[in-house]
């Protein structure tokens, strides 16, 4: 590894580390400095200590959670994709389904949640949904983005080869596209857990003898345990971070033999 590598793996790490830092400084200086009762600031510590102390109930109800955000995300993915593919085909249809892609992605989750129950029951298959409708869109509109961007001198040069419809789309389109959807797929998949507790919050259930994290923010905050809540919060920031990973794992694993964004080391 050439030094200059190194100096960007460094700063990479250590940046966030030092704001990181410095934030939490800023926290414990206004606690002191305010003498905020507990309840309603506590001290990043004991946020730390709360959180250890309620581990396996936090770590019971984070894995519900992120079953139900990732089966949100999944279908996301998948439909986000294939609508895509749909509104890129043709600008009518563009003009025809996009503005009902905008109804659903602003359309008030209050609203939607208790419909969800009605129609799912409480618990993981509402959630889920709730999920589904808050990722849906990020991928809907770059997948679109991406297909219909493609480099009209490389579609003329398909179509000067005889190339077919089919062997545009997959060896041309479908690449260009690519990181346009890889995109939407980081997006939604930082807004994955947020969508999974907002649903919690809304639809959840603790059939099974343990809710979601919606559910214990629900449940700490009636007791006035803010540290708690907090902590819980940030399990959250985990779980989402685990699921952005991932997708920049897969953007790395599909990107790195031929995408400048890779080469430039772009996060």
């Amino acid at each position: 590894m050439s030094a200059g590598a190194t100096k960007r793996a460094v700063l990479r790490w250590s940046l966030p580390a030092i704001s990181g830092v410095c934030f939490l400084a800023l926290w414990a200086l206004a606690k002191w400095w305010w003498n905020f009762p507990k309840f309603f600031l506590p001290y990043p510590w004991e946020v730390a200590e709360a959180g250890w102390a309620e581990r396996a109930r936090l770590f019971r109800a984070a894995t519900s959670t992120m079953s139900g955000a990732l089966i949100g995300f999944a279908a996301a993915a998948l439909a986000g994709g294939l609508i895509g593919v749909l509104l890129a085909s043709s600008r009518w249809m563009r003009v025809a389904f996009y503005p009902h892609v905008l109804i659903v992605q602003m359309f008030p989750i209050v609203v939607l949640a208790p419909l969800f129950v009605l129609w799912f029951r409480a618990g993981i298959h509402s959630v889920s949904a709730i999920a589904f409708v808050i990722g849906f869109f990020p991928v809907v509109a770059n997948a679109t983005q991406g297909l219909i961007s493609t480099d009209r001198n490389m579609v003329d040069l398909f179509h000067s080869t005889g190339a077919n419809f089919l062997q545009e789309f997959l060896w041309l389109r479908v690449p260009f596209a690519m990181p346009y959807y890889l995109v939407g797929l980081r997006i939604s998949a930082s807004l994955a857990m947020i969508g999974a507790v907002t649903g919690e919050l809304f639809a959840g259930s603790a059939s099974g003898g343990s809710g979601g994290l919606g559910f214990m923010v629900i449940i700490y905050h009636s007791q006035l345990r803010t540290a708690e809540v907090l902590a819980t919060g940030f399990v959250a920031c985990l779980c989402g971070f685990a699921f952005v990973g991932s997708v920049t794992w897969l953007n790395h694993v599909l990107l790195r033999r031929w995408h400048d964004s890779i080469e430039r080391n772009d996060v």
